[in-house]
């Protein structure tokens, strides 16, 4: 099978703990489902990158979200961009799927699902993906993907520290509607079951909440951290 034209974008920082993990995902997805795989570091101290430069293009930036995505992008050859989290779960299928549907579209997200087993994660899930679905909105994990020309004319992700995915979807939808693909990429929950599902449920509501106000992600970023 011959590779899409798509340059999937991957920024990391520090994740020795699923270097391997990362590793095998994207070799599995290497020239036969990505036209090129470009690996953006942050930054990394604990050998991250180092890990990685055997097998795929590995560029550095500074550290910051929306920063190192846009360097990766600035670098990328391929007719679409896909944006993957290092925790989030994205297969062959998913990208032939989305190829499939996104024929006539400009931009496009997966839906979800929590890697966590209890009931408590499908209802988020369900969620999430109804709330995407209805306003049009996609956040990072669920692997946005877009047009370069179209990325590219909308200077990409705003340089902010938090909600650079809304910020640049919410631009998108002005644009064109998203295609929203019903299979499901595999997020991590990790951060649900270490600080415990209620509290960062109303945390995740009240940051949305709070830059629906107008509050800055410089501000949003302090609040999430001081959970």
């Amino acid at each position: 099978m011959s590779g899409f034209n798509i340059s999937l974008i991957v920024p990391v920082f520090n994740e020795v703990d699923q270097i391997e993990s990362l590793a095998r995902r994207l070799r599995l997805l290497k020239d036969d489902y990505a036209k090129e795989i470009i690996v953006v570091d942050g930054g990394s101290t604990d050998g991250t990158a180092e890990a990685l430069k055997a097998e795929f293009t590995v560029v550095q930036s500074e550290k910051g979200r929306a920063k190192q995505m846009n360097t990766g992008a600035k670098l990328a050859t391929g007719t679409w961009l896909f944006f993957l989290h290092a925790d989030t779960i994205l297969g062959g299928q998913h990208i032939a799927q989305a190829m499939m549907e996104a024929t006539l579209a400009k931009w496009g997200r997966f839906n979800i699902r929590l890697s966590g087993e209890q009931k408590a994660f499908r209802l988020i899930e369900f969620m999430v993906n109804l709330r995407s679905r209805y306003t049009g909105v996609a956040t990072g994990d669920q692997c946005i993907f877009v047009r370069r020309e179209l990325f590219e004319s909308l200077n990409g992700f705003a340089d902010i520290p938090l909600m650079e995915d809304v910020e640049l979807t919410k631009r998108l939808k002005k644009v064109s509607k998203p295609v929203c693909i019903d299979k499901q990429v595999v997020t991590s929950s990790r951060k649900w079951e270490s600080e415990g599902i209620i509290k960062t449920v109303l945390l995740m509501w009240r940051l949305r909440f709070s830059y629906w106000l107008g509050t800055s992600p410089e501000e949003l970023v302090r609040q999430y951290y001081r959970n």
